[in-house]
């Protein structure tokens, strides 16, 4: 995967979320969403990624999406409990899980820029 792949594999997480929110219906777990290290996003960087940990980048795509992750169960935990959770709200620009999205996404733009130097 290159890095403008894993934002995309990372960006679709917003719309699964969103797509979620309309309609909770037990499809996403909050168990298998918290650990950042099952999706493919998780993956390459546990594993092809891993060869930019020299970056300094790096440390921070792996802390951002582990928050990311957690914000995305505990929201996908809010709704399966029955909660009316507003995606404007959950997913909106000032939400911890938008501001763990963009980190993400910042840390893998400047480990793209590291490399291209």
């Amino acid at each position: 995967m290159n890095f403008d792949e894993a934002i995309a594999v990372h960006s679709n997480w917003k719309m699964k979320l969103s797509r979620y929110l309309s309609k909770p219906d037990g499809t996403l777990k909050p168990a298998d969403i918290a650990p950042g290290n099952r999706c493919d996003l998780g993956k390459w960087s546990a594993g092809e990624g891993a060869k930019f940990s020299a970056l300094p980048q790096f440390n921070s795509l792996r802390e951002q999406h582990t928050h990311f992750h957690k914000a995305a169960a505990e929201i996908v935990r809010r709704a399966d409990a029955g909660e009316k959770v507003a995606e404007d709200v959950a997913l909106g620009a000032n939400s911890d899980f938008s501001h763990a999205s963009t980190a993400v996404v910042q840390a893998i733009m400047g480990m793209k820029n590291g490399v291209s130097r």
